[in-house]
C-alpha cells in the first residue's frame, strides 16, 4: 500500500500549487488525498492561476476543476505521512472551517513534515503553529506569520523542524525535493 499524502485545499487554490505537488507526488509513489471542507468525496473544486501582467498585484484566471478525494471532515493525521498546504485564495477560507484548523495543529503534533507554499500560511497562522518556526510565504502574507510568532524570512525556501515554506510556485524544485527529504525519501539523479 502506498504512502499518503494530504492536501488540504479549497476553491480558488493556485492551481500550480496544487496539480504540481499532486503529480509530482504521485510520481514517486505516494498517493495523494485532495481534502476540502464543505465538501465530500467526488465534487468538484475550483482552482485559479494568478499572472503578473504589470500590475502591483497579480489577477486571477480560471484554473482547472479537480475532484476532492476526502472531505476534510473525514480525514484523520494517522493516515497520512504527510501535508500539503497550497496557497492561492483558498486559504483565506479554508482556516475558518476549526476541522482544518485541527488537521493542521494535528500533523504539528504528530511531527509529521508539512509544506506550505505562497499564501498557505494564512491556514498555519490560526492553527497556532508558528510560533518559534523560521518560515517564508507569499510577501504579502509576512505579517500574518510575524504575528503568529514566526521568523519571516525573504527566501525562496525555508525549511524549519517538520515545516518547509516556500513563496510562490516558481520555486516548487527546491520546496517539493525539501519536502521529500523530510519525508524520509531520497531523490538521486
Amino acid at each position: 500500500m502506498a504512502k499518503r499524502i494530504l492536501i488540504l485545499t479549497g476553491d480558488c487554490a493556485e492551481d500550480y500549487e496544487v496539480k504540481v505537488p499532486q503529480q509530482a507526488l504521485t510520481m514517486l509513489g505516494y498517493q495523494v488525498d485532495i481534502a476540502v471542507p464543505n465538501k465530500k468525496a467526488g465534487d468538484m473544486v475550483q482552482l485559479v492561476v494568478h499572472d503578473f501582467t504589470g500590475l502591483d498585484t497579480y489577477i486571477e484566471l480560471t484554473g482547472h476543476r479537480i475532484a476532492v478525494d476526502i472531505a476534510a471532515e473525514d480525514a484523520n493525521v494517522e493516515d497520512y505521512v504527510g501535508l500539503v498546504v497550497p496557497g492561492g485564495r483558498a486559504p483565506e477560507h479554508v482556516r475558518m472551517h476549526e476541522k482544518a484548523v485541527t488537521l493542521v495543529q494535528d500533523f504539528f503534533a504528530a511531527d509529521k513534515p508539512v509544506a506550505a507554499i505562497c499564501h498557505g500560511t494564512q491556514l498555519l497562522a490560526p492553527a497556532q503553529v508558528l510560533k518559534g518556526k523560521a518560515v517564508t510565504s507569499y510577501p504579502a502574507c509576512a505579517a500574518e506569520c510575524k504575528l503568529a510568532g514566526a521568523e519571516w524570512k525573504n527566501e525562496q525556501v525555508v525549511i524549519s523542524g517538520n515545516l518547509v515554506t516556500a513563496q510562490a510556485w516558481p520555486d516548487h524544485p527546491e520546496w517539493l525535493r525539501a519536502f521529500v527529504e523530510l519525508l524520509g525519501a531520497t531523490i538521486t539523479i
